[in-house]
């Protein structure tokens, strides 16, 4: 909240800056244009309102009263100069044009005396001072000049209290605002921590839970064995704090390389499904830089399509086609096998959406599911280069 009233008090000082300069070469133009003011007087006058200008410049530099004191001074003391060197009827003429110094260059200092007590007492001294110049020099309390007078202290005293209450509330709500967004950001960043843990129990302990409830069938004894290690390898770590790296679930590593090209990885997905009897045909040529959070959720998702191959189709092989082009890399898993409803699936389940295409979406991509009952499975996964 200090920052705010730092702030607070520096747009004041701006504002009177302004407001007083402004006012006062209004009322330049004013006496100039009237004709009627002598040459020593006028000349007098204008070098007042000169140092009242400065004033006010400096004033809006650090807000010191003694600036204060000096632009009230040279303002009443040119107001005196305009009002005293003419007489008759040309005096009232004078003192409209001398309105905007009076209303609004002598009395913008009084925006920026929060905590000043002199200062504002002067302000207010100059401003029982202007009004009173106006009444001597019309004759009359109702006219027009002093009816300006008092309009713009008014209005001077209305603009700085109404600034004066509306930044500390502006504050707080932005503060409440801020307060909000981090509850925001702390709910989302649970979920995703909720949705990764999922899974990284569904791409891992499940899934050898699940060929242990199925005694295994089509799995040699030495594949289990790895795989089981691998879980209980990567469980280890994390129950003694470790975080995996990189921070998705599947075949976790420790280390992390910032790049690493697609062509020397996707062999290690081929012989992990080798060894658990699944034969995965490879098509396509080339290599692929991707970035290493693209790549691991590429490949995680590459390894959960074939998984669900592995386990569901009822086929022994799988093809893999790999393509790319200048912005995106895309992998088409196929099967041969019993296929099925895509509309029949529960939306319960999400071993799909969260292990294939939510994490795809996560970097950047995206991935599609067609099959048909008879027809086997084709899974198109995308992720942007």
């Amino acid at each position: 909240m200090e920052l705010i009233a730092q702030e607070r008090d520096r747009l004041l000082r701006s504002t009177t800056r302004v407001v007083g300069v402004v006012c006062a070469l209004i009322s330049v133009v004013g006496v100039l244009c009237a004709l009627a003011v002598p040459v020593g007087p006028l000349v007098g006058a204008l070098a007042c309102i000169a140092v009242m200008i400065a004033g006010l410049v400096l004033f809006g530099s650090n807000g010191s009263v003694w600036w204060t004191a000096l632009v009230l001074a040279a303002g009443l003391g040119a107001l005196a100069l305009l009002l005293l060197s003419v007489d008759g009827p040309t005096r009232p003429v004078i003192a409209s044009a001398a309105i905007p110094l009076a209303a609004g260059a002598l009395s913008s200092p009084l925006m920026a005396q929060r905590g000043q007590p002199l200062g504002l007492a002067l302000t207010v001294l100059a401003g029982l001072v202007s009004v009173g110049s106006m009444v001597w020099a019309t004759g009359s309390v109702l006219s027009g000049p002093v009816s300006g007078v008092v309009l713009g202290w008014v209005l001077i005293a209305v603009i700085a209290a109404w600034i004066s209450r509306s930044i500390p509330r502006v504050a707080r709500r932005i503060y409440s605002i801020g307060t909000a967004h981090r509850a925001e950001r702390q709910a989302s960043e649970t979920e995703a921590q909720r949705r990764q843990g999922a899974r990284l129990l569904h791409d891992t302990v499940l899934a050898t839970l699940t060929l242990l409830a199925h005694s295994g069938v089509g799995v040699s004894e030495q594949a289990m064995r790895e795989q089981a290690a691998e879980d209980a390898r990567l469980l280890r770590h994390l129950r003694l704090g470790a975080t995996p790296q990189p921070q998705q679930s599947g075949d976790y590593s420790l280390t992390r390389e910032e790049e690493s090209p697609l062509g020397q990885t996707l062999e290690s997905v081929k012989q992990r499904f080798g060894r658990m009897g699944l034969e995965v045909s490879w098509h396509g040529t080339g290599q692929v830089l991707l970035p290493s959070h693209v790549l691991d959720a590429f490949l995680l998702a590459l390894g959960e399509c074939l998984e669900n191959v592995r386990r569901h189709a009822g086929v022994g092989e799988a093809h893999v086609t790999i393509v790319h082009d200048a912005e995106t890399v895309r992998a088409m898993v196929t099967d041969s096998g019993v296929g099925f409803e895509i509309t029949d699936v529960s939306a319960e389940r999400l071993g799909f959406k969260e292990s294939v295409v939510n994490r795809l979406r996560e970097v950047g991509g995206d991935a599609k599911l067609f099959s048909a009952p008879g027809s086997g499975t084709t899974v198109v996964l995308e992720a942007p280069r």
